[in-house]
């Protein structure tokens, strides 16, 4: 019997995003992080300088395509939980951003090395590239007017 793979479409790609999204947050409920804070606790985290509030935002709200009320929320929580810290017109992740970072890291690495395990490199490289079309073209779209 011979399967033919499904086209790569929409739903396909969110059904996957949801399923791997589903998994990261059963560790993050674990810390008591949300999706969002770890999105952008890891924008602040992996900088190469000191971010601004504003600049943090701009790049949750390119990752995420969310409201900035709703980002700055967020940063107003990891702010009160001590994961960020105001560093003069700067956000600085703490120590313990660093950690929780790293241990849902540690956490999530077996599941990520048994979802992705054993998938030809040729297929992955040719994921990438779809999924960074999709990505542009999708970015494209919500710049643009609709219609």
């Amino acid at each position: 019997m011979t399967t033919t793979a499904p086209a790569a479409d929409s739903r396909n790609l969110a059904l996957a995003h949801y399923a791997a999204r589903g998994v990261l947050e059963q560790v993050l409920a674990r810390h008591g992080v949300t999706f969002q804070q770890q999105v952008a606790l890891r924008a602040a985290v992996t900088a190469d300088a000191p971010q601004t509030p504003d600049e943090l935002v701009t790049q949750v709200q390119g990752s995420l395509k969310s409201d900035t009320a709703g980002i700055r929320a967020t940063l107003d929580e990891l702010l009160a939980a001590r994961l960020l810290v105001t560093d003069g017109p700067h956000l600085r992740p703490t120590d313990a951003g660093h950690e929780l970072l790293a241990a849902v890291g540690a956490e999530t690495a077996p599941v990520t090395a048994r979802i992705w395990g054993g998938i030809p490199a040729d297929d992955l490289a040719a994921a990438g590239r779809v999924l960074a079309l999709v990505t542009e073209r999708a970015n494209a779209e919500l710049v643009a007017p609709i219609g």
